[in-house]
């Protein structure tokens, strides 16, 4: 089955929209970003953003080429790796930022967990949009 060209294109703007707006915060050091709580409301939201896109996406994909979708968030990223749809390695570093996501949606009201959270927050920004940005690219090659 054919993807939706026009659901991969408006996920993709999504997600780099998203990429662009969470680059800026790159400038910015560790201690100085984490203590300023309305950038790490704008970055949780931009971050929340990109990695819904990506399993929209994931979903959507899974659907249409593999012919079935995942009970989980990350083991789609792992279905279109083991499909090689996305390369393995990828598939592995977008699973972990589906998990970060759901630690961002399910632990958002539990304060504690907050300081951990903000952290690997920065380190995704930091160093792991890329992947983002990949796998949108994998997946427009796929039109």
């Amino acid at each position: 089955m054919s993807l939706n060209p026009d659901l991969v294109r408006a996920r993709c703007t999504e997600i780099e929209e998203s990429v662009l707006r969470l680059e800026r915060f790159r400038s910015i050091g560790r201690e100085e970003f984490l203590s300023n709580q309305d950038w790490l409301d704008i970055a949780c939201h931009r971050l929340l953003v990109a990695i819904e896109a990506a399993l929209a996406l994931c979903y959507h994909v899974s659907a249409k080429r593999v012919k079935r979708v995942p009970e989980e968030y990350a083991a789609c990223f792992g279905m279109l790796g083991d499909a090689g749809l996305i390369p393995p390695a990828l598939a592995e570093r977008l699973k972990q930022m589906a998990r970060f996501r759901n630690l961002l949606v399910h632990v958002y009201c539990v304060h504690v967990y907050w300081k951990m959270a903000y952290g690997r927050l920065y380190d995704v920004i930091s160093g792991d949009l890329e992947d983002l940005r990949e796998f949108a690219g994998a997946i427009t090659r796929l039109l």
